[in-house]
């Protein structure tokens, strides 16, 4: 009789998972988060044809930060009221969005500024998403100032159940004032907040590079001043970003206190359409990943093709059909300006309520 461990190691390797140090994601995690990073890829690259094609006008997104971001959509509690997680995000959450569930063509709705947009009725920039059944606030283009706003809801939510607030922005953006403020609101003695700080940093902010302008590396030093705990990650790294976020909520939801996670990622495109080209010398978290998934035979390069055409025609598929769909008229300027409120019955002639 075969001895326990006498399957090839190959084998073994394939029935625990992705392995990184000691951490080990089971393969059909990893296949989950393989699909949505690809089907996130997917979706820029088509925005970026619909930028340069005339079926939208601007682009901005998050090529590079797939592995970080589709680890933390799957790990939100997701839902609406003070017991489930509120997210103030920026405009690079396009994976996130998609492994809470988010429909690829929800995004290029938006993309093309359609009257079907269900988060802004055309009216915003792509990739600024809210979503009020999943405590997703409205992306601001301003930059950083979901980091003034983050308190708010996260003084809210130590007063109900174990939902924790996640704030995300750029490493560039961590130098302005409402990123100091998020850091000094959540760590008052005695009113500490749960709040997880998360810093994707690419290096750059739009043509600057980080090193030129912060005089620490990482911007978790930042926190140490506040006594805010963090941790740096690789954000190429599926495995190590899937533990890493999953201590950061296990910290907050406990403590009900702050906790600051850097995710060093790479940028695969200009900062937007208006900046920027391919970056061709920096890594690819997908490719690296696909690597890693090959050597241990969870998939082969046919399958991973599949994924990849797939992911792509769906998407193909999502702009034909938004481009049969309705576009805002010059009538609809000044619907949606409120929401509904008791005054509505006092002024009958104006439009409010929400998209």
């Amino acid at each position: 009789m075969p001895k326990k461990n006498s399957m090839p190691v190959k084998d073994r390797a394939v029935k625990a998972g992705i392995a990184t140090g000691e951490e080990v994601l089971p393969v059909e995690r990893c296949l989950q988060i393989h699909r949505i990073m690809v089907l996130a890829r997917a979706l820029e690259e088509r925005m970026i044809k619909m930028s340069k094609s005339g079926e939208g006008f601007f682009w901005i997104g998050g090529p590079g930060e797939e592995a970080f971001n589709t680890c933390l959509g799957f790990q939100v509690k997701k839902g609406e009221g003070p017991k489930f997680d509120y997210l103030h995000f920026h405009y690079r959450n396009s994976a996130t969005m998609l492994a809470m569930g988010m429909e690829p063509i929800d995004a290029i709705r938006q993309m093309a500024m359609a009257w079907t947009d269900s988060f802004s009725r055309g009216r915003n920039f792509p990739s600024h998403f809210s979503r009020k059944a999943w405590n997703v606030v409205p992306v601001s283009s301003v930059i950083e100032v979901q980091f003034a706003m983050a308190p708010g809801t996260a003084i809210m939510q130590k007063r109900h159940g174990d939902g924790v607030t996640i704030v995300v922005g750029g490493d560039a953006g961590a130098a302005q004032g409402d990123f100091t403020s998020c850091l000094l609101w959540s760590s008052r003695p005695g009113n500490e907040l749960p709040v997880i700080i998360i810093t994707m940093n690419n290096g750059w902010g739009i043509s600057t590079s980080h090193c030129s302008q912060h005089s620490c590396e990482h911007t978790i030093e930042r926190g140490k001043a506040f006594g805010i705990p963090g941790e740096v990650v690789d954000g190429n790294d599926p495995v190590a970003c899937w533990y890493a976020v999953e201590r950061a909520f296990r910290y907050s939801r406990s403590t009900r206190r702050p906790f600051m996670l850097e995710a060093m990622v790479a940028r695969l495109n200009g900062h937007s359409s208006s900046s920027g080209a391919l970056r061709s010398d920096e890594p690819d978290c997908i490719a690296m990943f696909e690597d890693r998934l090959l050597a241990v035979d969870v998939l082969t390069q046919s399958k991973i093709d599949q994924i990849h055409s797939q992911a792509h025609a769906e998407c193909d598929d999502a702009v034909a059909q938004v481009m049969r769909e309705p576009r805002p008229g010059f009538g609809d300027i000044d619907k949606f300006t409120y929401s509904p409120s008791e005054v509505d019955a006092v002024y009958p002639g104006d439009y409010t309520g929400l998209p």
